[in-house]
């Protein structure tokens, strides 16, 4: 049994995951794109050793920060990791808020290569959104994704296919339960502002500079929410309260579109989380697990 804590950022993933791993003999697997890289702490919120309980953890500060990681890559590790655990008879729990790394790691996702590539410099991502809109009106990608719309409109330019019809992926891999974290939509957006002042306290701005300093602007660098927002603060363009309000807001943003993919592609069972006693939440989680475990 593989067991999946997902939730939007902020919402206790990382306590509830380490809970779990005691009571049921488990190990954890991330399932975070942005913690997949070293040097990328408190932005990205990755456990660190004291929360860890000395508890394995697997995937975490496995890259350098230059190179290249691919969900595809993700797939494979995550998929050996998770049968090594099993081998071993431990419970893999796989803990992130990455959608798209879970359902690739754990479903019969096929990726579709493509060796074409658009000249896309220069067209808005509203205007490159709506080209796809108008190929596939159904389209689920987020219109502000341009990654990934820029890879839909590649692959129909090679196929004439619909990179959302091949990507569907319906069969489990694994047995598997979702448990998803959740609350009060005003109680989230609180809970990100103060995560954001916190992570200042715990040396956000240093951690920042020293990645601006570096000059490194690859995917690893420019992916997470927290670093380059602070750019502009460095460069004396911006205030460092308009700074740190853009990182709270783009915080929100992603908030939204991890509920928008969680509630459209898995089928996950959400618990209210208790903040003012956390154990009941982990009570509530353990027991939905076994009661699951015996059907």
């Amino acid at each position: 049994m593989v067991i999946v804590i997902l939730g939007p950022t902020a919402v206790g993933k990382t306590k509830l995951s380490v809970e779990l791993a005691k009571r049921l003999d488990g190990e954890i697997i991330n399932a975070d794109s942005t913690q997949i890289y070293q040097d990328l702490n408190i932005a990205t919120a990755k456990v660190t050793e004291e929360e860890k309980e000395q508890i394995p953890h697997h995937l975490f500060d496995i890259k350098t920060v230059t190179e290249e990681y691919s969900v595809s890559d993700y797939q494979k590790d995550a998929r050996k990791q998770i049968e090594d655990c099993m081998k071993r008879g431990k419970v893999p729990i796989l803990v992130g808020g990455t959608g798209l790394y879970i359902k690739a790691a754990l479903y019969d996702y096929q990726f579709a290569p493509t060796s074409y590539k658009g000249d896309y410099q220069g067209i808005s991502t509203e205007d490159l959104f709506q080209q796809l809109h108008q190929i596939y009106p159904d389209t689920k990608i987020h219109p502000h994704n341009r990654k990934r719309i820029e890879r839909a409109l590649d692959y129909y330019h090679e196929t004439h296919q619909v990179l959302e019809e091949k990507e569907k992926a319906q069969n489990l891999l694994y047995p598997t339960l979702f448990i998803g974290l959740t609350c009060d939509r005003k109680q989230l957006y609180e809970r990100i502002n103060h995560r954001v002042e916190d992570m200042v306290q715990a040396g956000l701005l240093e951690e920042a500079k020293a990645i601006y300093e570096t000059k490194i602007r690859t995917k690893a660098i420019m992916t997470p929410i927290g670093y380059k927002e602070l750019f502009p603060y460095f460069e004396g363009t911006k205030s460092l309260e308009d700074c740190l309000e853009e990182i709270k807001k783009d915080s929100r943003h992603y908030a939204k579109r991890q509920y928008t993919f969680f509630n459209h592609q898995l089928p996950v069972h959400w618990i209210t989380v208790d903040f003012h006693d956390f154990s009941h939440t982990v009570e509530e989680a353990v027991q939905w697990v076994l009661e699951n475990t015996k059907k």
